[in-house]
């Protein structure tokens, strides 16, 4: 019983595998398809001889069905497909030009070597243009073969009355080149219909994937800058560039283990997405990279692409709209929000780390100065060294210098950026109702 009902799924399917390919499924789907047409023709056949009675015998359209049902059963139960197509090509091809011989001529036979036709149709369709061209030929050499016997044996061929009437036989010619026509035709149509609908999911496909392309690209572009990120899907080689000159910037939330102590996971969470949120959008709107955010400190450099006029400056203003920024929106919490930002400017090393959950980073003196000036500074303070100092010293004002001990370097020169130049101010820009308190 199962074995009954695996060899009718089977047929149902057209033998298609998983693994198979959408050609390969549709010259399956379109053999079976043919095969059942003829089949259907068959019986048809079948039934209009056998209605006649003595005059046709029915053995002709019996072997057929016969023939072309076995056939589908052999492929049932082997799955060997190129077998089941030659052997069934083989069928549509030859039993029309032996049932032509068997019943006489052209005329008697009502033409029913035109059902020969359906093997080099259906080759070009299940096989492919290359495999159909002998069958072509096959089918074209029959045909001329049978109708130069005919010609050279008519003077030959001694009248006897016809097994059918002139008016019958002339029917069947009409009902063979209808029915075959018919069958060409729902093939063709079959093929082209089947064809859209995987171009139309192939479509689908491709549309999906560009969608889930452009998620990537974006999220590959939120991680790495936009240079970065081509270079690496173009090459998947090591990405390390050295800058001549980086302006740095780190910014430390005060004393966030404090903060942070009285709060839930979630609260702490919404409260550094809330604030770096904000700090992205400043980054963005002034052509800066973010680099990243190590637990409550934020990292940010300018100058590693040629868009910006001047880095350092951009920098900078940036510290100064945070600081305001946190500023005014800590005013209105019951827990102000400070930053202590250091800023340095120099050479640095630059380049994309692992291979797996990579990150784009900064190294070098300048990075490990930026880093730990931020933490020698007063909450709510802007500090920045010598280098830094030097290029924005016409533009924005600064607090006398002091000197800092930093680790590994001695004693280092520390300038506080408290304002820009009341002539060198950009015009007033407001960021809307954004507010971010450890109570909001």
């Amino acid at each position: 019983m199962h074995a009954s009902a695996s060899i009718f799924q089977r047929l149902r399917n057209a033998g298609i595998n998983p693994g198979d390919s959408e050609e390969l499924r549709l010259q399956k789907s379109l053999l079976v398809f043919a095969s059942g047409l003829v089949s259907i023709a068959a019986i048809g056949w079948l039934l209009i001889y056998w209605g006649l009675g003595p005059k046709l015998s029915t053995t002709l359209p019996f072997v057929l069905q016969v023939l072309v049902a076995t056939n589908l059963l052999i492929y049932a139960l082997s799955g060997n497909f190129a077998v089941f197509r030659f052997s069934q090509l083989a069928i549509f091809l030859f039993f029309p030009f032996i049932a032509q011989w068997a019943m006489g001529n052209f005329v008697t036979a009502s033409g029913v070597i035109l059902w020969g036709l359906l093997a080099p149709v259906g080759a070009l369709l299940c096989a492919g243009p290359r495999e159909s061209v002998p069958w072509l030929i096959a089918y074209l050499f029959l045909t001329l073969l049978t109708g130069m016997f005919d010609f050279l044996l008519a003077d030959f061929i001694v009248t006897t009355p016809a097994p059918v009437p002139l008016k019958a036989s002339m029917a069947f010619f009409a009902l063979n080149f209808a029915t075959i026509s018919a069958i060409i035709w729902l093939l063709m149509r079959f093929a082209i219909v089947e064809r859209q609908k995987a171009r139309g999911e192939l479509e689908d496909a491709h549309r999906q994937l560009r969608i889930e392309q452009g998620r990537s690209e974006r999220l590959l572009l939120n991680i790495l800058p936009h240079p970065v990120a081509q270079r690496l899907k173009d090459d998947d080689c090591t990405i390390a560039d050295g800058f001549a000159e980086v302006t740095v910037m780190f910014a430390d939330i005060v004393n966030f283990t404090e903060l942070a102590a009285d709060m839930t996971p979630q609260q702490v969470f919404g409260m550094l997405n809330r604030v770096f949120s904000q700090f992205d959008e400043m980054a963005e709107r002034h052509g800066l990279e973010k680099i990243k955010t190590i637990g409550d400190a934020y990292m940010v450099a300018g100058g590693l692409n040629t868009e910006l006029r001047d880095p350092c400056e951009a920098v900078a203003q940036l510290a100064l709209d945070m600081r305001d920024w946190l500023a005014g929106a800590g005013a209105r919490g019951a827990n102000p929000i400070r930053v202590r930002i250091g800023i340095g400017t120099g050479p640095v090393v630059a380049g994309v780390v692992g291979k797996k959950k990579f990150i784009y980073d900064l190294w070098g003196d300048t990075v490990n100065l930026a880093s730990r000036i931020t933490g020698e500074g007063a909450p709510g303070s802007i500090q920045c060294d010598a280098a830094t100092y030097a290029r924005l010293r016409n533009r924005f004002n600064f607090d006398p210098p002091h000197i800092v001990p930093i680790k590994g370097k001695g004693t280092v020169v520390v300038h506080r950026l408290a304002s820009r130049h009341e002539l060198e101010r950009d015009p007033p820009q407001t960021d809307g109702a954004q507010v971010a308190s450890v109570s909001g």
